[in-house]
């Protein structure tokens, strides 16, 4: 009983530091942003005061709303998100705590929030979040498939083994021309799961105003905030578990482990800031006929590189 409660401490402790890792992402964001644009940008406690805002209004619900479906779907969100986050710190901080398929799990937690997404929204009863939630399960049906195939490469490169651990702790598959193909995959898919430009069109401000979060206000839009801040943090630590090496207990590694980190949510901020919004049928063909057949050749590429013929580059 001891043992499993200090998982269950250890879990909640790894959840809430990636919470205050993603409010600080953030607040990078935005200012990142604001540079881009010439702005000052706003201060550091910014993103926490929004939160706060958010605690303190009132929660309206809309009389058409299914209530249960509405209020809870955030709550489910957020928790696997964080559940997500501490299974993703837990090769990283230490190889030998994660256990046989914990990959696979970390798929179906992160696969979690978009389906709450399209459940609160189509619970709320309102016609703008309705077409949100149609946006955003086809959008799930569009890089789901890709996002598995590049993971699937990273699996291969890494000796078909399951376990974030293992991954963690053997040489990057990034470096290999497999390995980097999926990774650019997974980036992107990972800009699909966050709803960041150019695939944000299931909110989609100008068009639907906000979409699927239409209708949310007060404690359960702030729940939600907090869950695509937790999302942010994670996904960067997904690459870089499974493609980039994990992360190495001494003071250089230590420092290379956060100039990664840092890079791949640099990265995000200028995708997000350089390119428009796609159409719903654009980013679908964008999955299908363009990451979904470059996840199909990394993972042949991976294949080649496994079969015993010298071509590890590849």
């Amino acid at each position: 009983m001891e043992k499993v409660l200090g998982m269950i401490g250890l879990y909640l402790a790894a959840a809430a530091g990636t919470l205050v890792l993603g409010l600080a992402g953030r607040w990078y964001d935005r200012k990142l942003t604001a540079a881009i644009q010439y702005r000052k940008g706003p201060p550091w406690y910014q993103p926490l005061a929004d939160v706060l805002k958010l605690f303190y209004k009132e929660t309206l619900v809309p009389s058409t709303a299914r209530v249960t479906g509405f209020l809870v779907a955030p709550a489910i969100s957020l928790a696997a998100a964080g559940l997500a986050a501490a299974m993703l710190w837990a090769p990283l901080l230490d190889p030998g705590g994660s256990f046989v398929g914990d990959l696979v799990v970390v798929i179906y937690l992160l696969l979690i929030p978009p389906l709450m997404t399209i459940m609160g929204a189509s619970a709320s009863g309102s016609p703008q979040a309705a077409v949100g939630a149609s946006r955003e399960m086809k959008l799930v049906m569009g890089y789901e498939l890709p996002f598995v195939l590049a993971l699937l490469a990273g699996v291969i490169h890494n000796g078909w083994t399951l376990r974030l651990g293992s991954m963690a702790s053997q040489s990057p598959a990034l470096y290999s021309v497999s390995g980097a193909l999926a990774a650019v995959v997974v980036v992107l898919a990972l800009q699909a799961k966050l709803g960041q430009v150019p695939f944000d069109v299931a909110e989609a401000e100008c068009e639907i105003m906000s979409g699927v979060y239409v209708e949310y206000s007060g404690p359960p839009l702030g729940v939600i905030y907090l869950g695509r801040s937790l999302l942010a943090a994670a996904m960067p630590l997904l690459v870089i578990v499974v493609f980039w090496g994990g992360l190495r207990a001494t003071p250089l590694g230590i420092a290379a482990f956060a100039g990664k980190y840092l890079l791949l949510v640099t990265l995000v901020t200028l995708i997000r800031n350089t390119n428009p919004r796609l159409r719903i049928d654009q980013a679908m063909r964008f999955f299908w006929y363009g990451l979904t057949p470059l996840a199909a050749l990394a993972v042949v590429l991976a294949l080649a590189a496994r079969s015993g013929a010298g071509w590890t580059w590849l």
